[in-house]
């Protein structure tokens, strides 16, 4: 179990990153979802031990996360969002440099759960090719195998899937679920796909605030009834959003699609039946409204 409590950051330039973020994050697949800048980097951070926050703790089973950064390291994979290689080295020397730094001393031990893990990601063939020439998807998979280095209980990936095509994002998704429900798993991300297909548990971060927590089934079933769709101009769909609660708007086929987030039907809106996006959707037009409205 992963205890986030209370925790506030706020960078030097006076961005307030985190404020009062508060989580229990069980065993098995966690998504946390928010757009870009919403804090979710800088709580995966704060987590992984890269920065302290300004106030609050995090408890890790029986580590004290911020003042036991060592003990949690031990235990900790993490995959970060921007992950550099060294130019011209290949896989296998790479991850066996990487084994080395995180512990593993024994050098037959370490050839071993270095092939192990190339083959789990499926990369043992091109174990002696160089990472920088991998493609995305291919890099992304070998950033799980250095995270899985140690056989940790925590894993972190920060938005592992943004910018793969639909087969390598569909590998990665596999790989996740393959790592079983026996770690404490924590997807960031703003691709909400990504969390409908993997979590059982997920949180909604916002302006460094969670603003909704749950699973994901139940969040969205409390939305059925009230979502309502219309398919519409460009220059309609302007004067619809001026006038109803637009919780998100698309194009298909050309035409400009209008989810409302209503009791009511509005007039000339059909029923649509909520989605994970939905709630996403609505959950942060709610707080945009909230936060204009004070």
């Amino acid at each position: 179990m992963l205890s986030i409590n209370n925790i506030v950051k706020t960078y030097d330039n006076g961005v307030k990153a985190l404020n009062s973020v508060n989580l229990e994050i069980d065993k098995g697949m966690f998504g946390l979802l928010g757009p870009n800048g919403a804090g979710k980097s800088s709580l995966m951070r704060t987590i992984a031990t890269l920065q302290q926050p300004d106030q609050g703790s995090i408890q890790f089973g029986d580590i004290d996360v911020l003042t036991q950064p060592n003990e949690l390291r031990q235990r900790l994979g993490y995959l970060p969002q921007d992950f550099g290689v060294y130019p011209r080295v290949s896989a296998f020397d790479l991850l066996d440099h990487l084994a080395i730094l995180k512990g593993l001393s024994n050098k037959k031990q370490r050839k071993e759960t270095v092939n192990a893990l190339l083959a789990h990601t499926n990369l043992h063939q091109h174990r002696n090719k160089s990472v920088s020439g991998f493609s995305g998807g291919m890099r992304q998979r070998f950033g799980i195998a250095q995270a899985l280095l140690g056989d940790p209980d925590l894993i972190i990936v920060d938005e592992p899937t943004a910018g793969l095509d639909p087969e390598e994002r569909n590998r990665f998704h596999n790989l996740l679920v393959s790592l079983g429900e026996e770690k404490v798993i924590i997807l960031s991300t703003h691709i909400v796909e990504d969390v409908s297909e993997l979590c059982l548990n997920m949180a909604v971060l916002g302006n460094g605030e969670i603003l909704l927590e749950g699973n994901p089934m139940h969040v969205t079933d409390s939305l059925n009834g009230r979502i309502w769709r219309k398919l519409t101009s460009r220059d309609e769909a302007t004067e619809l959003e001026a006038a109803l609660p637009v919780i998100s708007k698309r194009l298909l086929a050309g035409q400009t699609v209008l989810h409302v987030l209503a009791d009511d039907a509005p007039e000339g809106f059909e029923q649509a039946s909520a989605t994970l996006e939905d709630v996403y959707f609505s959950t942060l037009h709610c707080a945009r409204t909230n936060q204009t409205a004070a």
